[in-house]
């Protein structure tokens, strides 16, 4: 079988298509892998420069994309994605809902607006990306989702970060749900739990945690059995496995994609 022939002629919405800096996050690198495997992809991202930035890595590469800015917290902004997508494209037939934020803090600490803040990011937009997008994969009789959870959603990973960890919890269950009610239409939806990740996000977003940038790679490079932690590419092809017919037989599963850390006992 070519590479390619994995996702050929296939389409894949990838909303969080974007990368916060430079490098690859997940939600970019899935982008241009889905690309790189024959899919057309729909470049989706509250930042419409980051959005261009993906799809011009993948018409680089020969491949087709479209770029769309939304906004995945709002459902009219995600239904004009998807109906963008249409316009292009003509169907949908992968889903990839990347969109996440962290919130330090315990229950004390962390504020009911943060918390409600991470639900809505969190979990209330892959519900939102779902309910326009199930139709669609129903009227085909196919379609296969990909939900990016977090190892922190089924295990304690040395942050205390309560909202992030309940959010996460919440899409594994969503997705399972899913899964299970759509399973006899054609359609499939997984998760994929990355644990410890070097991706632009962590310089945003977890490096409060820390005093110095150096002090915080060296700290989650222990934190994984490996020594290392992994990378946006490790979550691009499992998402890749995941959306494929190779995978036809899996649905509703979470996927660990952490080095073995969900293992370890401390």
């Amino acid at each position: 079988m070519e590479t390619k022939a994995r996702l050929q002629d296939r389409v894949a919405l990838v909303f969080g298509a974007g990368s916060v800096g430079d490098g690859w996050g997940n939600g970019k690198a899935a982008a241009v892998a889905y690309a790189r495997h024959g899919a057309r992809v729909i470049a989706v991202d509250r930042d419409a420069a980051a959005a261009q930035k993906t799809r011009a890595l993948i018409l680089e590469e020969g491949g087709a994309a479209i770029a769309v800015a939304a906004d995945v917290t709002r459902l009219d902004e995600v239904q004009r994605a998807v109906d963008a997508a249409l316009k292009a494209y003509g169907r949908v037939d992968v889903l990839h809902n990347n969109v996440g934020i962290t919130s330090q803090g315990g229950p004390v600490e962390t504020s009911e607006e943060t918390w409600d803040r991470v639900m809505t990011v969190n979990v209330k937009s892959m519900f939102l990306t779902c309910k326009c997008v199930l139709p669609l994969m129903e009227a085909q009789g196919s379609g296969a989702i990909v939900n990016i959870g977090a190892l922190g959603g089924v295990r304690w990973t040395g942050y205390a970060y309560c909202a992030y960890a309940a959010s996460k919890g919440a899409v594994n269950s969503l997705t399972q749900s899913i899964a299970l009610q759509y399973a006899g239409r054609g359609i499939r939806a997984n998760c994929i739990l990355p644990g410890v990740m070097d991706t632009p996000h962590i310089y945003q977003q977890i490096s409060g945690f820390y005093d110095t940038r150096d002090q915080m790679v060296e700290a989650r490079n222990r934190l994984s059995p490996t020594g290392r932690m992994g990378d946006g590419w490790d979550v691009a092809n499992a998402a890749v496995f995941l959306a494929s017919d190779e995978a036809r037989y899996i649905n509703g599963v979470e996927l660990l994609v952490d080095g073995g850390m969900h293992a370890r006992c401390n």
